[in-house]
């Protein structure tokens, strides 16, 4: 594939999910003075990219693959960068790393298992409609049946992929960036 321009992409953040573990809506609570949306929101604009924040999936109740639907429905772009709302330690460089493979759909790789942030091509909507219709809803059976790229993240550098879910999660992620 050749590489797509910044231009040519769009960020997708997804924040639509139920908390239900944190007790209140995860894309409002403060981490080091804003929000976890403006940090997803921010982390977009360093890398140049316009941004859509998906709130309701048009597929609900199966995870990130609905917000996943939704968005590759209505993108105009060919390549979609999406983020999670509740990552705030991610760096413009891994989300470049992403955008820069040589790989239509790429997945963040920790521990052997492919999550967030991730880029799609738009055509990457036929795999994940059908995963649905198969009530296949895994993000890691998602990136194996697309037989997505990986960028592997070791040791220090994993941690950029943390997610918040939890009041405990929380306490941990402001620790690790005092």
């Amino acid at each position: 594939m050749t590489k797509i321009p910044s231009s040519e992409m769009e960020a997708c953040i997804l924040a639509g999910g139920l908390s239900t573990r944190m007790g209140l809506e995860k894309a409002r609570l403060k981490f080091c003075g804003r929000s976890l949306l403006d940090h997803a929101r921010a982390l977009a604009d360093g890398a140049g990219l316009a941004c859509r924040v998906i709130r309701r999936d048009v597929v609900p109740r199966c995870g990130p693959l609905g917000g996943i639907i939704t968005a590759l429905r209505k993108t105009t772009a060919p390549r979609v960068l999406f983020l999670s709302c509740d990552m705030p330690l991610v760096t413009v460089q891994l989300v470049q790393r992403l955008m820069d493979s040589s790989h239509a759909n790429v997945f963040a790789e920790t521990e052997g298992r492919a999550g967030f942030p991730f880029c799609l091509a738009a055509e990457a909507l036929t795999t994940a409609e059908a995963q649905h219709a198969g009530e296949r809803f895994s993000l890691r059976a998602f990136a194996s049946k697309l037989d997505a790229g990986r960028v592997a993240l070791q040791g220090k550098e994993a941690l950029q992929v943390f997610n918040i879910n939890t009041p405990d999660d929380l306490s941990a992620a402001l620790k690790r960036e005092a």
